[in-house]
């Protein structure tokens, strides 16, 4: 059997329409959707990008091959095929060449491919924006490094490897085409030296390989020479970036070796065509030798008997550097340091004067919060809360403090015989409304207080919900099939369900064949073809996780991991933080995020994405114009990027600074807050996040939002904040503050509390916790009646000149194993947070363990030495401050004057009807809520003495 050039052909030509075909399956499908989204322009923009740079180098690769075989093919006219069969079979030479050539072919598309990938590298150096500061080194600009520079050492790398992947191939011809003979074979015996084959090299190949060898140290003197710039990364000093030796030893050395290696590159060239061997490698060796001792050996003996004895004044200007460009970098120079001086006297007047600090204290934390959401708001085994997420709202013309989640069903949460494909795909398709509850309201039972519950919405506070469904979502993985045939199930009412369809104009129409087709094969499932359900307005949703949404449309930007929702105007939005960062950054330190897999050195918050929840329309908001990179991305893709003037004013009131991004701030500034040099070469002044107890382990506080009013300050407003203390010590030693309300968005604030003074931090509180017999003793009785006790999150307020600490008490029950029937009624109208939470369980049997239902119900405040634990945030306020200074929610305060006596009049009718509202529910816990509000009423009613009786 001979393998014939035909045969070849065709198998060339076969994997050429595979690979067509490919790519249109991957590119249609998602032009159709960035269609749908109105980012075409970006669509096409990052396709050119991608393939065009794959374009250029398959071409490079097919140009430089071509002209070595050719070269090949002239100097070696009287070789002969050496190679007649493959794997037994006959082989002609037309056939041997035709295999080459698809090798060629197949290895060339994938070096191009894998060198596609940095197409954003390509587009933002055409289209780089200056960064209008100098490097102290070199004195060029930071755009050189952030995006020139690697798009250098990307393009030597690929000449690089183009040229190596030549010279394999070239040999390779010689081999086969006898310009390079193999003589003689290895022999090994024991009785005599191990004999070697030798290669026979003909003069012209040798020529030709030469010069493909000078070219590749042509390849490497570029490389030293931008090796040069690459010491302002250094690790080898005392800070990082270019440190004594690299910038007076390396930076020399590396030009010297630049010379050096470009007067090679020209002496083998030359040699070439002389072929004296010897000079090339005596030639060879000197620059080899020259490498390692100025490289390594000069470098080495100067740190180590010029620079370790006078380390501090050889290193002090470098050490600058770094200070200086770490805080620009991390906009940490930026901070206004305002100093900060504490004490303990805080008085009923400090109190009054803070009233919405104080109304606003957060007493639930999110992670004992999110299990009883599960618990009392999940409705159904199919629901499911990602997490809680922190956010602020005008409510009754009060600034209040929320905590909320948004409601998503997860289809992998279905019963395994309800698992088909019409309901995952077609019928349950989306969430449904979401649970908020005010940070520091508790029902009697130790449960939030729900502003919004339930399914249909039902809200207690003057928001609307018109649009509660949740299409796209944090667990929303699957793809989804709308406006079929099929009515998509809505939510539950008592033993029935509400279907619906839907009305927007989400995803992508899938009424054509050829459409059908194309989904099919993009996610592998041939349901899409066969079904019957879709109709001519269908439409296919996927790309529906926030996350994987907002990748696909802009993968050059991070993401911050926790997207939010807000409710506005009627419906449901997340907001999802966006920064633009990199790592080339000269002289600054580099840091782990947990949204990048690479090290970073820079970064902004330059981006806010708000999402539909109903629609999934994506925005794209520049808040950060002034960073170049933004700028950058700005040119390449201006068909992405809105102002923020054109957000709704609404969502801007919503905008919060974003927490992955001050963590890193918070742990960068914790030593570049050192900005003499002594005193951070000594780390004299280390600073670290303090530690706190939650449940029974010590951990690291991570930073919290709060509603404060800010020293100097005339109204409170949304923060997010985080203590110091000293590295290895727990009092406190300042605090770091991140605004989020408008016009002071992204200002940031250190306040310095004096050394002379302690201040207790959150550990030393912790431990006076742990002193006072009444709460130790309390906690340990809970423990022992077999509920555990969760200690939550440690929140230092700051409250005019004074700190006060709350932490909140949540009980536990253990879970013990119980038998369930097998069978459980669906809930019947609207009931209590506790029905829903024994009726909404799924028809399971056998043994199974209870959920745990964390309940609130002790709040510990610490002030100064004075600490004490009651089951209201206000009646323990009142001790710590030994007065009653804040009244309790509801409290009657004072008589009325007569002119109110209509208002409290209505007051109590409100309160009465809603208490009959919640006794035709069976919430009896409500119920008991407005029974007690009536009655404060009547009291106060019963102590006016009208003036006109």
């Amino acid at each position: 059997m001979n393998l014939k050039r035909s045969t070849i052909l065709l198998g060339i030509l076969a994997i050429l329409v595979l690979t067509v075909v490919g790519i249109i399956i991957s590119i249609y499908p998602n032009w159709l959707w960035f269609v749908n989204l109105n980012f075409a322009p970006v669509f096409w923009t990052m396709a050119l990008g991608k393939y065009g740079v794959a374009t250029v180098i398959w071409f490079l690769i097919i140009v430089t091959l071509s002209a070595n075989l050719y070269v090949a093919q002239r100097l070696n006219t009287e070789g002969e095929q050496k190679i007649t069969e493959i794997a037994g079979m006959p082989v002609s030479a037309k056939s041997l060449n035709t295999m080459i050539l698809a090798a060629i072919l197949i290895v060339s598309f994938v070096v191009a491919s894998k060198g596609s990938v940095q197409w954003n590298m390509v587009l933002s150096y055409l289209n780089q924006h200056p960064f209008d500061s100098p490097d102290p080194v070199f004195g060029k600009d930071i755009g050189f490094y952030v995006f020139s520079l690697p798009f250098y050492l990307f393009i030597r790398e690929q000449l690089l490897i183009i040229l190596l992947f030549a010279a394999l191939v070239t040999v390779i011809w010689y081999v086969i085409d006898g310009g390079i003979q193999i003589l003689g074979e290895l022999v090994v015996a024991e009785d005599r030296p191990i004999s070697l084959p030798k290669l026979k090299v003909a003069d012209n190949v040798g020529k030709h390989l030469l010069v493909l060898a000078g070219i590749m140290i042509l390849l490497v003197a570029w490389g030293y020479h931008l090796k040069a710039y690459g010491v302002l990364y250094s690790t080898q000093g005392p800070a990082f970036g270019a440190s004594y030796t690299d910038v007076n030893i390396k930076v020399l050395a590396y030009r010297v070796i630049t010379a050096l290696s470009f007067l090679l590159c020209l002496f083998v060239i030359y040699n070439a065509f002389k072929l004296k061997i010897k000079l090339l490698l005596i030639s060879s060796g000197v620059w080899v030798v020259a490498m390692v001792l100025f490289a390594i050996g000069l470098p080495i003996l100067v740190q180590q008997f010029v620079v370790k004895p006078n380390e501090l004044a050889k290193e002090s200007p470098y050490i600058a550097h770094n200070i200086d460009f770490t805080r620009k970098a991390y906009n940490l120079n930026n901070i206004k340091e305002v100093d900060f001086e504490v004490n303990d006297n805080l008085t009923a007047a400090d109190i009054k004067n803070h009233d919405a600090t104080i109304q606003n204290i957060r007493v639930w934390d999110e992670r004992p919060l999110l299990q009883t959401y599960r618990q009392i708001q999940s409705i159904r085994l199919y629901y499911d809360f990602h997490n809680v997420d922190v956010d602020r709202y005008r409510i009754d013309d009060q600034y209040r403090q929320v905590m909320l989640a948004a409601r998503e069903l997860v289809v992998d949460q279905l019963p395994p015989q309800a698992q088909t494909w019409v309901n995952r795909h077609l019928i349950y398709t989306h969430g449904y409304g979401l649970a908020m509850s005010p940070v520091n309201e508790v029902t009697a039972e130790g449960l939030p207080e729900l502003m919004i519950k339930d399914v249909p919405p039902a809200l207690d506070i003057d928001l609307k919900i018109d649009r509660p469904e949740i299409y796209y979502g944090e667990k929303t993985t699957e793809y989804i099939l709308v406006q079929t045939s099929a009515q998509e199930f809505d939510y539950p009412k008592g033993d029935k369900n509400v279907y619906a369809n839907y009305q927007g104009q989400g995803g992508v129409p899938i009424s054509s064949f050829m459409r059908r087709v194309l989904f099919a094969i993009k996610f592998q499932d041939p349901q899409i073809l066969f079904t019957t359900y879709l109709t001519p307005d269908s439409r296919i949703m996927f790309n529906r996780r926030i996350r994987n949404r907002v990748i696909a449309i802009a993968p050059f930007l991070a993401y911050d991991t926790d997207p939010y929702m807000v409710v506005s105007g009627g419906r449901l939005f997340w907001i999802q933080d966006a920064y633009t960062a990199s790592n080339m950054y000269p002289y600054s330190k580099r840091s782990r995020t947990p949204f990048r897999k690479k090290e970073l050195n820079y970064i902004r918050n330059s981006v806010k994405v708000v999402i539909d929840a109903y629609d999934g329309h994506v925005t794209y908001y520049m808040i950060d114009t002034q960073d170049p990179i933004l700028k950058t991305y700005a040119k390449v893709y201006p068909a992405l990027f809105k102002s923020l003037d054109a957000m709704p004013a609404d969502l801007k009131k919503h905008l919060r600074y974003p927490n992955d991004l001050f963590e890193i701030q918070v742990q960068t500034y914790a030593k570049y807050h050192m900005q003499d040099v002594q005193v951070f070469y000594n780390q004299e002044d280390l600073w670290e996040p303090p530690d706190e107890i939650y449940g029974d382990n010590r951990q690291m506080m991570k930073p919290y939002y709060i509603i404060i009013k800010l020293p100097d300050e005339a109204k409170e407003e949304f923060l997010l904040m985080l203590p110091y203390t000293p590295s290895k010590k727990d009092n406190m030693i300042g605090w770091l503050a991140a605004r989020s309300d408008l016009p002071h968005y992204g200002n940031l604030l250190v306040y310095k509390l004096s050394k002379d003074k302690l201040a207790y931090g959150p550990m030393q509180i912790e431990a006076r916790i742990d002193q006072q017999t009444e709460i130790s003793r309390e906690l340990s009785l809970w423990g022992q009646r077999g509920s555990r006790v969760i200690r939550g999150n440690l929140l230092a307020i700051p409250v005019g000149e004074s700190f006060v600490y709350v932490e909140p008490i949540y009980l536990e029950a253990e879970q013990e194993p119980q038998r369930e029937p097998q069978t459980t009624p669906a809930p019947q109208g609207r009931q209590t947070q506790q029905q829903q939470q024994q009726t909404a369980r799924p028809a399971r049997t056998g043994i199974t363990t209870t959920a745990a239902l964390p309940e609130l119900k002790r709040v510990i405040v610490a002030l100064g030495s004075r600490v004490a634990m009651e089951e209201k945030l206000d009646l323990a306020l009142n001790r710590v401050l030994g007065a009653v200074v804040v009244q309790e929610e509801d409290a009657p305060s004072a008589p009325p004057a007569s002119g109110e006596i209509s208002d409290l009049g209505q007051q109590a009718l409100k309160y009465y009807n809603k208490a009959r509202e919640y006794l035709r529910q069976g919430d009896w816990a409500g119920y008991g809520r407005e029974l007690d509000k009536l009655e404060s009423l009547l009291i106060r009613l019963s102590n006016t003495t009208p003036a006109n009786n």
